[in-house]
């Protein structure tokens, strides 16, 4: 690591408390001067010092230089002149008046650059309250400030990491709702909704949903809160969506059940496969829809979050009791809380429907496989069968040529010069043949091979 030159030893701050007389004195005191030119000119990288009229107590207080590195200098400016938006002033401790946001937004956005890292930004549609749609891009520290959220929720939302998040979630937070529902996943907050992966089919469902609840004229004004339409919209979307595939693979299954095993066509098994294949895919993805409102349903905390966001009330930490600064507001927390259940108890049953309909259908074509592959099983055991009396067969026969081969080696038997010899023979071989075939087959039908 390579060392920067120290500050001068004499180098040596002295403030002055102000007096009606006198102004504030600031008192740069070097041993050698030229010295200290000569080694400033050359030491680009230390940090430049600004100094500010600063109030003293009555005391006189001395402040001494301490040498850092170039690195500690900008990390100590960076840290100190810009707030990182979490104390909520953005000001400067100790100094009077306040930095522009501006500044404190450039230096933190290039805290990404600093460290060679790319600041991600999403493209997203933003749906507002009154039903107004425009599309735009946004960095992700924006979009923490503006949500008030946390980078690990973010994480959950996030389109570029759908392999790791692929499992349904709804997280709850003091500000936000999290929707991640496959290809479907959006913020919603009190006033407007992100959406993610728009130019999906989740996502135009979703937005094909949720405009008709946000149109005053046809709707007579939505009761619910915005962040529980957009939770409403967003499961019906996706409920929807599975029964639609499941009324598309239901009738091409059922006449797959009529038609097999009867007809065992190429055409036809792969039809099957296809079908079956569709119904694992539903059948998981419902499931896991299901679980996930049944996990809301159990955990009364999360549901009084929704019930309580966007109102001036609290939970106790005991027994997760809803205390409002107006009574009218708890009423009315207490009055949502019951339809947030009834509502989630509602798509529950809609997704349980679907998950069970679409594992009965998932059944039978796993029946009918296995009716299928009993049904090829005995004729194979058919076609095993004729291959091995045939075997028997030409083994027999194979037997009767071993004589025929025997009288043809041109050996001189004297037989060969009698007629009946050459009828006798043929005779005996063809006997010989059916004899030992019925032989072999009452053996093998004895030990129950055929």
């Amino acid at each position: 690591m390579a060392l920067n030159p120290p500050f001068p030893q004499g180098l040596r701050f002295s403030f002055r408390s102000p007096s009606p007389s006198s102004h504030h004195h600031y008192h740069l005191l070097f041993p050698d001067f030229s010295a200290c030119s000569h080694l400033l000119l050359h030491c680009p990288s230390w940090p430049q010092l600004h100094l500010a009229p600063r109030k003293s107590r009555a005391c006189p207080s001395r402040a001494r230089c301490v040498p850092g590195s170039a690195e500690e200098g900008r990390w100590s400016d960076s840290e100190t002149l810009v707030s990182d938006g979490d104390d909520g002033d953005g000001r400067v401790p100790g100094v009077d008046g306040s930095s522009p946001r501006r500044t404190a937004t450039a230096s933190s956005s290039s805290d990404y650059s600093s460290i060679g890292i790319r600041e991600p930004v999403y493209e997203v549609v933003e749906v507002k309250s009154n039903g107004m749609i425009s599309s735009r891009k946004i960095n992700r520290r924006h979009l923490l400030k503006s949500s008030g959220l946390r980078p690990r929720d973010i994480r959950s939302v996030d389109p570029s990491l759908w392999l790791i998040n692929s499992m349904p979630s709804l997280l709850v937070r003091e500000n936000a709702i999290l929707l991640n529902l496959g290809s479907l996943r959006a913020i919603a907050m009190p006033e407007r909704v992100f959406l993610f992966n728009y130019n999906s089919r989740g996502g135009k469902a979703f937005i094909d949903s949720l405009l008709p609840r946000l149109n005053p004229n046809m709707n007579g004004g939505h009761c619910m809160p915005f962040e529980l339409e957009v939770v409403e919209a967003a499961l019906v979307s996706r409920i929807q969506r599975y029964e639609q595939r499941l009324m598309n693979v239901e009738p091409r299954v059922l006449s797959l059940l009529e038609v097999l095993p009867n007809r065992l066509t190429a055409d036809i098994l792969e039809e099957l496969r296809l079908s079956k294949q569709t119904l694992v895919e539903l059948g998981s993805r419902a499931g896991a829809l299901k679980q996930m409102l049944l996990d809301l349903l159990e955990d009364p905390h999360e549901i009084r979050r929704i019930s309580i966001m966007g109102r001036n009330c609290t939970l106790t930490k005991g027994n997760d009791n809803v205390e409002c600064s107006v009574p009218l507001e708890k009423q009315i927390a207490e009055e949502e809380e019951e339809e947030i259940e009834m509502l989630l108890e509602n798509y529950l049953q809609r997704c349980e429907s679907c998950h069970g309909q679409a594992e009965r259908l998932l059944d039978s074509a796993k029946e009918m496989e296995d009716s299928i592959a009993v049904n090829l099983s005995s004729r194979r055991l058919e076609v095993s069968r004729v291959e091995l009396l045939l075997q028997v067969g030409a083994f027999c026969v194979a037997v009767g040529a071993l004589v025929a081969g025997i009288f043809g080696m041109n050996l001189k038997s004297y037989l060969e010069e009698h007629v009946f010899a050459f009828w006798l023979t043929t005779a005996g071989i063809i006997f010989g043949a059916v004899v030992a075939f019925f032989l072999m087959y009452a053996y093998l039908k004895a030990r129950k091979i055929l």
